[in-house]
């Protein structure tokens, strides 16, 4: 966790600065009340001089109270010309697992569990990088509870892309394996699938726009175990912004519902939604959930809950402070409830976001994401990766 440098100063700005740095420790640790509602927020991954970032990457999975989640860890460069303080060649894939739905973590080097190539924001040493291979035999059982996949790309624009498979709950992973591009202009794909049978599954693409530039969204199919990969049809249209990092669900056997991250081409910044009612062919916009997701804009993080409403998490990002919301649907995204916040007001930066989420056992939402406190006098700014606990019963 972050600790505070917390000084002795009694002048007005430096009590509110006091005032507002145990409020944001507190929270971090424990409990914080929002209109009667008890909002959790605990570390996931933490360590001093580090760069936590970018769970919306890779994936979230869980079985009961069991979580894993995947994300990027580097070193922390204040200096580093961008957005992303971090320094780029230190970067490297972890995930984190719980046991306890969400409280406690431990993480492990991605490449230590097989995953092995080196991909965007995974900069393995070409002396240890294992270059991505075609898939020779299938994959056996998709629908297994412990079957994972996840996807990683090399660049953010065309490409390409891999995957791998896990059959132990990400314990370990087999790969990696070339995605084709499937006569695209590239593909540039996060992890974003539903199984559809044991050798059949849907996987949601980003795919480059004509002048290779991110990004569009299409859906692919193999039926054949991941030996082969067809391309279905294109979600969204080509435009001058882009659309990229759907999160989507199956709903019946015919309907499918996909939230994606949209830049308009006057740079406005949202979260979109499309449906289609015959099994991913045609496709058609539906209400937008988010109408606007700050400078930057965010992914979406979608899932179906236990009582059947829908919950799509996805962060508000400004220079002038961050803010985690969740909004709710209980007619399966036709229309979307009021933006609740579950965390604003302790000085994150608009490098934050990027979330998971999962329901556990109980029934309580853990939303994943990567978090900061730089905007706090005194505070040290390391971005970390957060997760926040709460109860969907209380907005029902």
């Amino acid at each position: 966790m972050h600790r505070s440098k917390i000084t002795c100063n009694r002048s007005p700005q430096r009590y509110f600065y006091f005032i507002v740095l145990m409020v944001v420790i507190y929270s971090t640790k424990g409990f914080a009340q929002t209109d009667g509602r008890q909002i959790q927020h605990q570390i996931v991954f933490s360590e001093a001089e580090k760069y936590g970032g970018w769970p919306a990457n890779h994936g979230i999975w869980s079985w009961g109270d069991e979580i894993l989640v995947g994300f990027v860890a580097a070193d922390y460069n204040e200096t580093n010309a961008g957005l992303h303080t971090y320094n780029v060649p230190t970067a490297r894939n972890r995930y984190a697992r719980s046991f306890d739905g969400g409280v406690h973590w431990k993480v492990t080097d991605a490449y230590e569990l097989g995953q092995k190539a080196a991909g965007y924001d995974n900069h393995i040493p070409a002396t240890k990088a294992v270059v991505p291979t075609v898939l020779k035999k299938p994959i056996e059982d998709a629908t297994d509870p412990d079957f994972l996949l996840t996807f990683l790309r090399h660049d953010n624009d065309y490409g390409p892309s891999h995957f791998y498979y896990s059959t132990d709950k990400g314990m370990s992973w087999q790969g990696p394996y070339v995605f084709p591009d499937m006569g695209t202009p590239g593909i540039a794909n996060r992890t974003d699938y539903v199984v559809d049978g044991e050798k059949a599954l849907s996987v949601f693409v980003t795919v480059a726009k004509s002048n290779k530039k991110e990004g569009r969204v299409a859906l692919a199919r193999t039926k054949d175990g991941g030996l082969t990969w067809q391309l279905v049809a294109y979600v969204t249209p080509e435009h001058g912004g882009f659309d990229i990092m759907p999160s989507s669900l199956r709903l019946s056997e015919s309907e499918l519902l996909t939230t994606i991250r949209t830049r308009t081409e006057g740079g406005q910044n949202l979260i979109s939604s499309y449906r289609s009612m015959d099994n991913g062919q045609t496709w058609e916009r539906l209400q937008n959930p988010a109408p606007d997701t700050g400078t930057g804009g965010s992914p979406p993080a979608l899932t179906l809950l236990k009582d059947g409403r829908l919950a799509l998490g996805y962060i508000h990002r400004s220079e002038y402070g961050s803010r985690l919301h969740v909004r709710f649907s209980d007619d399966d995204g036709e229309t979307w409830g009021d933006e609740i916040t579950l965390r604003s007001g302790d000085g994150a930066s608009r490098d934050a976001g990027y979330p998971r989420i999962t329901q556990r056992a109980d029934g309580k939402l853990v939303m994943v994401y990567y978090w900061n406190h730089s905007l706090v006098e005194d505070a040290e700014p390391y971005r970390y990766i957060a997760a926040t606990i709460f109860d969907p019963e209380d907005w029902k």
